[in-house]
């Protein structure tokens, strides 16, 4: 493909980079990356993945926009309450940057649907909120061999880190099975500092970069804990587990199910 000359002048500052240049915007423009939210760690994580040039990015959320949300949700703003939060985001983003498409998934994602929604696209982003969610993405992204940028948070703490499939752990690993509900208190429930989605998203979506310019080191076998009240980034090694349900010797998990018992938020 050929630039415009807007678009050279869009991606300039990537196009001068050595590690970027015009070949990895290229890639950048034809690439597609699946968003799972478009709430806390979403909204960053579209604003610069967009911004960037990615050429499609899907994105799913069955939730409508809160006035509760935009305390940290920067895709939405108050004229947005009550529009589809995968709508709003579209809008947003396309308004952004006309260079890029925005696939709408206004449903939630099920061990029925999962594997055909995701199946086309390159690098899958979990900026989800609930335990049942995160577990059906990684089953999903081994068994589809599909790499998965994971973040989470909650209060004043945030982690994030990147499974390949087949060259690190997975999410399994780190966590075999989901926790108990009465042991998952929700952000209604305990709160959370708003501009850490901020610190959380953009990590993610550099991790989303460099893997689709090949460049660079990911998170994957490091698990990075951010404590924002004490403002340190502390960096844990992840070893595979070879008993992994999922990505093991000798795997137990050979086809999707749904978590939706193990987690307090009702859907």
């Amino acid at each position: 493909m050929d630039f415009t000359e807007d678009q050279i002048n869009r991606y300039s500052r990537h196009i001068i980079l050595k590690e970027v240049g015009g070949k990895g915007q290229k890639k950048l423009l034809e690439s597609k990356v699946f968003m799972i939210g478009a709430g806390g760690l979403g909204s960053p994580i579209g604003f610069y993945l967009a911004a960037a040039g990615v050429g499609t990015i899907g994105i799913a959320d069955g939730d409508v926009v809160d006035h509760s949300n935009l305390q940290r949700q920067i895709l939405h703003s108050t004229k947005d309450v009550n529009k589809s939060k995968s709508l709003s985001a579209k809008e947003t983003l396309e308004a952004l940057n006309p260079d890029i498409k925005v696939v709408p998934y206004q449903e939630r994602l099920t061990s029925k649907n999962i594997m055909d929604i995701i199946k086309d696209y390159d690098v899958i982003v979990d900026g989800s909120d609930n335990f049942p969610t995160r577990y059906l993405t990684n089953d999903a992204c081994v068994l589809l061999n599909k790499p998965l940028s994971h973040g989470s948070i909650f209060r004043f703490e945030g982690q994030a880190t990147t499974f390949v499939p087949g060259k690190g752990p997975c999410y399994r690993c780190l966590f075999e099975s989901p926790p108990p509900a009465e042991f998952v208190p929700t952000c209604q429930e305990s709160g959370v500092l708003g501009v850490l989605a901020g610190v959380i998203g953009t990590i993610q979506a550099t991790e989303v970069v460099k893997l689709i310019l090949g460049k660079g080191d990911v998170l994957n076998g490091r698990l990075l804990l951010y404590n924002s009240l004490g403002m340190e980034f502390k960096t844990v090694k992840l070893r595979q587990n070879p008993e992994c349900p999922v990505c093991g010797e000798n795997p137990t998990v050979k086809e999707l199910i749904d978590y939706e018992q193990f987690c307090q938020v009702k859907f």
